[in-house]
């Protein structure tokens, strides 16, 4: 029917009926939206009309749970573990009806229902469901609130980074049916290893054993993480890997579909998006898949009967969370593995000190290859000095030594050759220019910087230092190097001018690149895996590496070029590294032995007869100077306690984005270092939780950061 037939024959009857209309439709837009009910005067839910629930407030004062009563409209929906809103922050003098009312509206979680409340004035009421869906069981609530207990964080806290954000359309599609458990593999390369073949029957039959696991160099660590997870799978028992970064988990994720075909697991990655992340997460909750590989945030994932954790690489930075109350990967699983009795599996190419310390303390059995194995998978790796490169007429035309340039030209006439140059900004901590021996405090042994490229003080307890000498060859004096990527990059592309020159770095990761001759310069943990693997390497300014100014620098240095060196092909196929470094270095003779695992153990050694973490536990404590000040005087901290410190705080460099720790700018940030020995940790994360509480009760001014086990002590 057309618009004139609808007309009326008398156009002045309609038009006040038109006006009438449009004065009623601006008046009801004018009516503000009606906020959820208070359900005042409403019946109660006649069986446990009481839903205790923990508010999304991540303050320490308010880490505790919090009673509403449940109306009956929402009995049938008000289930432990679903969202819910509640009404949260009005005074017990805001009562009307028996019920509390007032405050503005906070998410929440149902955590379980009660018959009564051993609170005794008048509860609010529930405000709505948000979603009967069930996110929160009883066993991640357990772990969520152990990790914030060992983390001196809030329960909402942790649950913000174990519970993904809600998406109602993935919410609302049905979960694929459970697939049938798979066959038990293979041992597959997992025969390369003495223990390899056990570990697997283990898994397959029921058993949780607990290793960690010093991978050979080459291309098959993911296949063999997917046999743990296919062997656990047959057993009937879920499993859960968690990844560095998205390249390594689609590693992961083609070698279990590879081996077991799709629907068998789930991929949770930040890179999914938050709609298929969140199906995908909802699948592994429902029990729909019982495989779960994933990054950082895949460590709470609600696998169900839980038979095995794996965590990959657990020295990459990407494992320790940046957002409070900053857990790390490695401690959660190891969480879920005690109290879940479930299979631990810690592997790498290289080897933490912490790794080495599960093995010491015999929690977890050591599970490697031997020599023979090692010598047919690694390349050779060989070295050049500072007396190589001062006698090197190449060398002291350009910064590559002839060698270097030598196994450049050499690698590239049957494959791709990677550079790894260490990445722009690391602040080189100063070492003895003779001998190389890092420069300590005589006070605490903590690092020694020049702030002002003049005086030295101590990065951990501030003091000055007047008169340095080695302690290994008496020298007096220092040395510091910095250098980059971008020049390394154009020096190759003048020298090889017919080669192609790849780039990865942090503003663009490659994946891999293909098997045609190549250079590809990339920064430490950007490189990208070559097929048939890189035919050489080189790792440049190796010094840098080392030099860092952290506690763990040789570690990270041994962990980066290992993860470099173990993407060029084994000896016997001719891949051959080259590492410009002093040989006498510590790390350096790890790398030419391929002996992660004799470097973490003498690390171990040396930091227990020092104080040092993993051994001891420490926190840190930052914050301004008066802040800082005055939570260091009232807290309540275990007798046995050191402080170190307070030392100021660098502030973020120009141009580079702020990191976590750094101070926000205009303002002076100190950080104090707070160490406890071997079975003080938790009275020293209860101790912080408490103090911090209590200025946040008090309203007490600025409040500090505190970050238990930080990642960098200097």
């Amino acid at each position: 029917m057309s618009s004139d037939n609808e007309r009326s024959e008398d156009p002045g009857r309609g038009a006040p009926e038109q006006l009438a209309l449009i004065r009623e439709t601006v008046r009801q837009a004018k009516v503000p939206r009606a906020k959820p009910r208070t359900w005042r005067g409403a019946a109660l839910a006649k069986e446990l009309p009481v839903a205790r629930v923990l508010v999304n407030k991540g303050a320490l004062h308010l880490d505790q749970y919090f009673d509403y009563a449940v109306p009956e409209e929402l009995d049938a929906d008000a289930q432990p573990g679903v969202r819910v809103r509640v009404r949260f922050g009005a005074g017990a003098r805001h009562v009307r009806g028996g019920r509390r009312e007032g405050g503005g509206l906070i998410d929440g979680f149902l955590v379980e229902r009660l018959a009564e409340s051993d609170y005794t004035g008048a509860l609010a009421a529930l405000a709505y469901v948000v979603s009967p869906e069930p996110v929160l069981g009883p066993e991640l609530l357990t772990l969520a609130r152990a990790v914030a207990d060992r983390y001196a964080g809030s329960l909402a806290d942790v649950l913000q980074l174990a519970v993904p954000p809600r998406n109602g359309r993935a919410e609302s599609k049905p979960s694929p049916a459970p697939l049938p458990p798979p066959p038990a593999p293979s041992a597959g390369s997992w025969e390369r290893y003495a223990q390899g073949p056990a570990f697997l029957r283990a898994l397959a039959d029921g058993g949780a054993p607990r290793a960690v696991w010093t991978a050979l160099p080459g291309p098959h660590w993911p296949e063999e993480i997917a046999r743990a997870m296919a062997a656990t799978l047959a057993s009937g028992r879920g499993a859960l890997v968690v990844v560095p970064d998205g390249r390594a988990a689609g590693r992961v994720d083609a070698a279990l579909t590879g081996l077991l075909g799709k629907g068998q697991h789930a991929l949770l990655t930040a890179d999914s998006g938050p709609e298929k992340r969140y199906r995908e997460w909802l699948a592994v909750r429902r029990g729909s898949v019982r495989a779960v590989v994933g990054t950082r945030a895949a460590m709470f994932a609600p696998v169900t009967d839980l038979g095995l954790v794996a965590v990959w690489d657990d020295g990459d930075s990407s494992h320790s969370d940046d957002h409070a109350p900053f857990p790390h990967v490695r401690e959660v699983l190891e969480l879920r593995a005690a109290h879940g009795r479930c299979a631990f599996l810690l592997g790498g190419t290289s080897c933490t000190v912490e790794a080495a310390q599960l093995v010491e303390s015999g929690w977890a059995l050591p599970l490697r290859a031997d020599r023979e194995q090692l010598r047919v998978a690694a390349p050779l790796v060989r070295t050049v000095g500072d007396g190589e490169l001062a006698r090197d007429g190449a060398a002291r035309a350009a910064r590559l030594p002839s060698l270097a340039w030598q196994t450049v030209r050499d690698g590239l006439r049957s494959g791709p050759v990677l550079i790894q140059v260490p990445r722009r900004g690391y602040a080189p901590r100063l070492a003895c220019e003779r001998c190389r021996e890092p420069a300590r405090c005589r006070h605490c042994a903590g690092p020694l910087e020049a702030p002002d490229q003049r005086d030295l003080d101590c990065a951990w307890c501030g003091r000055p230092e007047t008169a340095w000498h080695c302690v290994a060859c008496g020298s007096g004096r220092l040395r510091a190097r910095i250098v980059g990527a971008r020049r390394t990059a154009e020096e190759l592309g003048r020298a090889f001018p017919a080669v192609p020159v790849r780039t990865s770095g942090r503003d663009h990761v490659l994946d891999s690149v293909p098997e045609a001759p190549a250079l590809v310069v990339s920064t430490p943990g950007a490189e990208p895996v070559a097929e048939g693997g890189y035919a050489a390497a080189l790792l440049l300014d190796g010094w840098a590496m080392v030099g860092r100014p952290d506690l763990r620098a040789g570690e990270e240095a041994l962990r980066r070029w290992t993860a470099a060196a173990s993407l060029v092909r084994g000896q016997p196929e001719g891949g051959t590294v080259v590492i410009v470094a002093e040989p006498t270095l510590r790390p350096v003779q790890a790398l030419v032995r391929w002996d992660p695992v004799g470097h973490a153990r003498r690390e171990l050694a040396e930091r227990a007869e020092l104080g040092f973490p993993p051994v001891s536990r420490m926190a840190a404590v930052t914050g301004s100077p008066d802040a800082l000040a005055a939570f260091l005087t009232t807290a309540e901290l275990p007798p046995e306690t050191e402080v170190l410190g307070p030392v100021p705080v660098p502030g973020a460099e120009p141009g580079r984005p702020r990191r976590s720790g750094d101070a926000p700018p205009g303002e002076s940030w100190e950080r104090a270092l707070l160490r406890v020995p071997p079975g003080s940790g938790a009275a020293l994360a209860a101790a912080l939780k408490a103090a911090q509480a209590a200025r946040l009760s008090r309203g007490s001014g600025e409040q500090v950061r505190i970050r238990v086990d930080p990642p960098e002590i200097g």
